[in-house]
């Protein structure tokens, strides 16, 4: 079953697209519940990949229990997945126009499938960052479809209802995800983290087949095949240059500066293919505006900060303290509680209060709180950690959801779509730089701080050692040699100062552009009516 239905396209002299609404297809209440579950089952599956991998990088570093991959591999094994959603994520809603929503999204769902097989059996490290871009295109492909399938399956009252709904799947998600993560990893071998999106996705799919008619728009929207292009190479040349700084502890090399020169000159690139676009997939115009373009820039640091520390919490936790993956993911479990409170405490305070009031104290707080990394050590109480984790989600979940709303609210309806593609992406990219600089920061102050405990040591011990706290306490087992797993560790924490210290500062400088990008005091505008479909359908 195929309906062409939604919002008519057309371009004007502008080069912006105007937008006529025509009428959806009214379903049974019913069948709207059971494609809303459907969606939900897949949102709940995307936000668990997002979020299993922390509790399990400690475990791949392993050289027994998991690949004994070195940081670089594991920013790699990260990012890549960030990286392929980042850049083909605003392709995927042309693609859903031009074939069908339903298509494009159980495409999505078997490239997710099919390579989360891939990740879970994967013999080397090389592969395993290989199947993980492969789920993140998945990803990309599904994200923006699903989105579309709930918004022309319900109407009026109801979207807002399943919109509310739907949105639970998130929490649930990040709450979920490292606990089974941990409990996986505590009961079986690493790939199990992978392998468990294979029977969700099976359902999810029979469930689409079933119940999701094949939505699509009857304007095709152009594919931009030179901007995708350009994107992807660009962030793919600057996440080499900075991860490979840290493989070598210098960044004069010209291993590290040639790949960031030309990732920005793509980068470059892209933005003045997408201003000679007629119709952009990305619209760098809109980053002009003062709101928009502030509040992007500061989200995208935000998330910046987000990943990177991120990185650094299942190193701690695991690595330095020595917690199973068990007590780590519940030890996680504070932050996505506190994000999960964050966003309605925000969105009750911007009814009051202007939104520059609520969110710039919650972006500073929220870097604040990854600076206090910088205090954790080896002697830390759990609950102070607890405490830190519960507050950083709080302030982080009260600045990304009511900024992203106003940013893309402010917009004319007709370039929405456009404004939610920028966003998205700008949020994509802050992880994916996040995960690289982050990371490369803490392996190379990792190397200048335990290169003194590596004096008289034969070769293969000081290479290994090198390579990461992980792999020292690896060899400090093998050698029986417990005074270097403990400067391992002392290492890894002086490291992870160092880094919470950069992090913190990149974060304040999102609250500093959120606070002059966002006005004063805003004027309360009037919610834009629903279309009355049933009056529309009754008239004709």
């Amino acid at each position: 079953m195929e309906f062409a239905y939604g919002p008519v396209v057309q371009v004007t002299a502008d080069r912006y697209p105007k937008v006529f609404m025509t009428l959806p297809p009214t379903l049974p209440k019913s069948r709207q519940r059971l494609i809303l579950a459907v969606l939900m089952v897949c949102s709940l599956l995307i936000w668990l990949e997002n979020t299993v991998l922390s509790t399990t990088l400690d475990t791949l570093a392993d050289p027994v229990r998991g690949l004994g991959a070195d940081p670089g591999q594991l920013q790699w094994a990260t990012g890549s997945y960030t990286l392929a959603f980042a850049t083909l994520m605003f392709t995927a809603g042309a693609l859903g126009d031009r074939f069908g929503h339903r298509t494009v999204f159980s495409s999505g769902l078997v490239i997710f499938a099919g390579s989360s097989l891939w990740a879970a059996y994967a013999s080397d490290v090389g592969q395993l960052i290989a199947a993980r871009a492969a789920m993140g295109a998945g990803s990309a492909l599904i994200t923006p479809t699903m989105m579309a399938i709930l918004m022309w399956t319900f109407t009026g009252p109801a979207r807002a209802a399943a919109i509310g709904i739907f949105s639970t799947s998130a929490g649930v998600g990040m709450a979920a995800g490292p606990v089974l993560a941990g409990f996986l990893l505590d009961h079986f071998w690493w790939g199990s983290v992978f392998l468990i999106n294979v029977p969700v996705a099976a359902l999810t799919l029979v469930g689409l087949a079933v119940l999701v008619p094949n939505f699509r728009s009857p304007t095709r929207r152009p594919l931009d095949p030179a901007g995708m292009l350009l994107s992807i190479g660009g962030l793919v040349a600057l996440a080499y240059g900075l991860i490979r700084a840290g493989q070598v502890a210098v960044w004069s090399r010209i291993d590290v500066w040639v790949p960031i020169a030309v990732g920005l000159v793509l980068l470059a690139l892209f933005v003045l293919v997408e201003l000679c676009v007629e119709v952009p997939s990305f619209d760098p115009r809109l980053l002009a505006q003062r709101t928009f373009g502030g509040g992007n820039a500061a989200l995208g640091l935000l998330l910046f900060g987000v990943s990177a520390i991120t990185f650094y919490n299942a190193f701690y936790l695991q690595g330095a303290l020595g917690f199973s993956p068990m007590k780590a993911g519940l030890a996680n479990i504070p932050t996505a509680v506190g994000a999960l409170a964050g966003a309605p405490l925000a969105s009750r305070l911007v009814r009051r209060l202007p939104l520059r009031l609520v969110t710039v104290p919650a972006l500073i707080m929220a870097a604040l709180t990854m600076g206090g990394y910088a205090f954790l050590g080896l002697q830390t109480p759990l609950v102070w950690i607890e405490i830190l984790l519960w507050v950083q989600g709080l302030s982080v979940g009260m600045v990304i959801g009511p900024v992203t709303a106003a940013l893309v609210s402010n917009l004319p309806l007709e370039r929405a779509g456009a404004g939610s593609a920028v966003t998205n992406t700008v949020r994509q990219t802050g992880s994916v730089i996040g995960i690289a600089g982050g990371g490369t920061i803490m392996s190379i102050m990792y190397r200048r701080a335990i290169e003194p405990s590596l004096e008289g040591a034969p070769g293969p011990v000081k290479d290994q050692a090198r390579v990461s706290a992980e792999q020292a306490r690896h060899v400090a087992t093998a050698i029986h040699q417990p005074t270097l797993a403990q400067a391992a560790d002392d290492a890894f924490i002086h490291a992870m100062h160092v880094g919470a210290g950069w992090i913190a500062v990149v974060v304040l400088l999102g609250a500093a552009v959120l606070l002059i990008a966002l006005p004063a005091a805003e004027k309360k505008k009037k919610p834009i009516a629903e279309p009355d479909y049933e009056e529309a359908r009754s008239s004709v």
